[in-house]
């Protein structure tokens, strides 16, 4: 069974940027969906962002349109998620998950969260 690894998380200024990287062993990131969600105090859990395995096309929630970018880097089989522009309202612990089926898209992996492959989060905390 794979395994996800988060790293990067940490304190940050409003308006600075910050990487968070999801190291992927036990299988490829190519050929399975994978996605960043985060769950900020008192809040449910939320998809932020998701590359597709089927087409790598990515998908970005709206409050993070323009400023956050996933992307994978097949050598090191990492997913990374881009934050710039941060704000307070985005801290959170994020997490990445791995759909565990292959080659769904974003849009047909998410509807079935309950059997993604989940890493154990990073915080991010945002100071205005």
């Amino acid at each position: 069974e794979g395994q996800l690894v988060e790293s990067g998380g940490g304190l940050v200024q409003a308006g600075q940027s910050r990487r968070l990287s999801c190291t992927i062993y036990g299988f490829s990131f190519r050929d399975y969906t994978i996605g960043w969600f985060r769950q900020a105090p008192g809040k449910e859990r939320e998809g932020v962002s998701c590359i597709s395995s089927s087409d790598g096309k990515t998908d970005y929630a709206d409050s993070v349109k323009g400023r956050f970018t996933i992307s994978g880097d097949n050598f090191r089989n990492t997913v990374y998620l881009q934050m710039n522009d941060l704000k307070s309202e985005d801290t959170a612990v994020y997490y990445c998950a791995a759909d565990p089926v292959l080659l769904r898209s974003c849009s047909e992996a998410t509807r079935h969260l309950e059997v993604w492959v989940w890493g154990q989060g990073t915080p991010v905390t945002v100071s205005s």
